[in-house]
């Protein structure tokens, strides 16, 4: 009979072989990161921004899955560092709109340098992390649905 899955050991549960590979990539991005004086959650920041510019902290943090009140201490760090601008929404004041910077908008080349420094530190053909991404992001959506959406 299988043991219940309370009882498996920590490295056969799927949620802690997540949080450590998590953990593993951003040990393999710290020294690229720290040399582009940014930190993981900035990066992310910005790949929302490189996605699309001039987007609202609201939508910025509903892209990341965060609440706006995480978002905001990052935005303003990134624009003391230069890489964005906060304005208010002329249409509405209660948003602040993040545009990116030339600094900002420069970093991105810089950045490049991240996936392949995880191909390296990986040892995976491209085509393995893109199938894993694909796999982590189906299972990942899977989660987001709700038990009423689930039928």
């Amino acid at each position: 009979m299988d043991s219940p899955p309370d009882s498996l050991p920590l490295d056969a549960h799927l949620c802690f072989a997540i949080y450590s590979a998590n953990i593993a990539i951003n040990r393999a991005y710290r020294p690229v990161l720290d040399r582009l004086g940014i930190t993981y959650p900035q990066y992310l920041v910005m790949n929302v921004l490189w996605e699309k510019n001039g987007q609202s902290v609201g939508a910025i943090a509903d892209r990341l899955a965060l609440e706006s009140s995480t978002i905001t201490p990052l935005v303003k760090r990134l624009e003391a560092a230069e890489f964005v601008r906060r304005q208010r929404n002329p249409d509405d004041e209660r948003q602040v709109v993040v545009t990116l910077c030339p600094k900002g908008v420069a970093l991105r080349q810089d950045a490049t340098c991240l996936a392949a420094t995880l191909l390296k530190r990986s040892g995976a053909p491209v085509s393995d992390l893109v199938r894993l991404t694909e796999e982590i992001r189906g299972f990942r959506d899977a989660l987001l649905v709700t038990p009423q959406e689930a039928g």
